[in-house]
């Protein structure tokens, strides 16, 4: 295991082999517990400040990332330059898997980390090698993939079959799960306006006119960069008298 400078500080090979057990990353299972050392082993520990690329959209696709500590976020850019969000990258998910790809290739999306994040990073060179040493690992593989698509079916199903407001309130109850907060005052969630309408399919304006009617209501607390959701099936029930679309 190598770590480069900008790694996360203080962490030792055992330090990683015990986050990685806590993680239990989907595209380590099956492993045996050598064998994930052998994997462990050929990767580097390194560290993304927030906002910065961690794969690029049309680059070459030649490492594959495993997130450990923080959050990521995968966007694709429009030919007018405007960033579409499309799948969050909590702890434990990889990104960049067009690298376990015999044919040399490009990301098809981008990586963004959302928060200071650390990684296990393997070079496509070692990660192939490693495939071929473990099959498994194109199986986990091709499961992650198979999830996102699923992801995608609900995306196209909820546009086309909720509401603005029913929308909101899932991506909502998928932040709690995922990344939430638990405080007094409910659950909290780091999101902003526009990142919540760019996973929701609205308009910021719609996401904005939505939370100040759930805030009137006293489900929700808004504050600049950030979401209180004080009762998640309480949202949820109130759905039924919210019409905004």
């Amino acid at each position: 295991m190598k770590t480069e400078s900008n790694g996360r500080r203080g962490m030792t090979a055992s330090d990683i082999s015990t986050r990685v057990i806590e993680l239990a990353p989907e595209f380590l299972h099956g492993l045996a517990p050598d064998d994930v050392a052998n994997v462990l082993q050929a990767a580097t520990l390194r560290r993304f400040p927030a906002r910065s690329i961690i794969a690029r959209e049309g680059h070459p696709a030649d490492e594959i990332f495993l997130i450990l500590y923080g959050r990521a976020r995968a966007f694709t850019t429009t030919q007018k330059g405007e960033k579409v969000l499309l799948l969050r990258i909590p702890p434990g998910d990889p990104s960049g898997g067009r690298a376990l790809l015999a044919r040399p290739t490009e990301y098809l999306v981008s990586t963004e980390a959302v928060t200071d994040c650390s990684a296990l990073v393997w070079s496509r060179s070692s990660i192939l090698l490693l495939t071929k040493k473990f099959p498994i690992l194109l199986e986990n593989a091709l499961m992650i993939a198979s999830e996102y698509f699923a992801v995608l079916r609900d995306l196209l199903v909820a546009a086309s079959h909720h509401t603005a407001s029913e929308r909101i309130a899932q991506v909502l109850a998928n932040l709690s799960r995922e990344m939430g907060r638990t405080s007094f005052e409910g659950t909290v969630l780091n999101v902003s306006n526009e990142d919540l309408a760019n996973e929701a399919n609205v308009t910021i304006f719609t996401v904005s006119r939505t939370l100040g009617e759930w805030q009137r209501k006293g489900l929700v607390v808004k504050r600049r960069g950030q979401i209180v959701v004080r009762s998640p099936a309480g949202l949820a029930e109130s759905l039924n008298s919210v019409s905004i679309s």
